[in-house]
């Protein structure tokens, strides 16, 4: 069985005055260590796909089997912990507390751990010198760049070493040579064993997948398990 099957999986927003299908009957297998690019234009179903994957947004049809766990037949607080447990997220707006530092940013996913404080610090600092930040610990997030904003979040992701990372157009605020850093680094942790599904629009972003699949209407319009060579650049 793959890491992740999805399956019939659809979705419908109704109002009174309307119906927009956002999915429609998705089927797609997903396996372990891969770096799966989601594209597509706006309205194409792709930021739906991310929050049914991440069990915030409850599908109209279909399941989401992750290790053999039915995503949305778990209750409310089961699948809270099944959040913490597997997913780490990274978003483009970077979700940063303003007035925590790197260091305690990071620790914010390690708040229900029962285990010592001084443990938490050493789980962040090790992250956050993975992803080059190691003597930044101490900055506010308005002290430091948008490329070290976006390395914060993707340690504050890691720091549970969750099995699944879901990055929500992290590259979007970036410049083109940030970008090509953060992709790297992405590149780089997907290269040591971790699985990664991110959503873009930024066409730049492909080569660094190993799967892109292209939504349109809400539809799988394109499956391609093709990586050209891309040599990282994360530091």
């Amino acid at each position: 069985m793959s890491f992740i099957e999805i399956e019939n999986l659809g979705k419908t927003f109704c109002s009174d005055a309307d119906t927009v299908v956002a999915l429609g009957q998705i089927d797609l297998k997903i396996e372990d260590g891969s770096f799966l690019g989601v594209m597509g234009p706006s309205g194409s179903g792709k930021s739906t796909f991310l929050s049914i994957m991440g069990g915030l947004c409850h599908p109209s049809e279909g399941k989401i089997l992750v290790e053999e766990i039915d995503l949305y037949r778990l209750s409310s607080e089961k699948r809270a912990d099944f959040r913490r447990e597997y997913l780490g997220f990274v978003f483009q707006s970077f979700n940063l507390i303003p007035y925590l530092t790197a260091q305690e940013n990071v620790m914010l996913p390690l708040a229900v751990k029962k285990i010592p404080v001084k443990q938490k610090k050493a789980l962040a600092n090790q992250v956050l010198e993975r992803v080059g930040l190691s003597h930044r610990l101490t900055h506010l997030p308005n002290q430091l760049s948008g490329g070290e904003q976006e390395r914060v979040a993707i340690a504050r992701a890691l720091v549970n070493s969750p099995p699944l990372i879901l990055a929500d157009e992290p590259t979007g605020s970036l410049d083109t040579a940030t970008s090509q850093e953060i992709m790297g680094l992405f590149q780089e942790l997907n290269e040591e064993g971790q699985t990664i599904i991110m959503v873009t629009h930024n066409d730049e972003n492909r080569p660094y997948f190993d799967r892109t699949v292209i939504l349109r209407d809400g539809n799988i319009a394109e499956d391609s398990n093709r990586r050209p060579k891309v040599v990282a650049q994360a530091g």
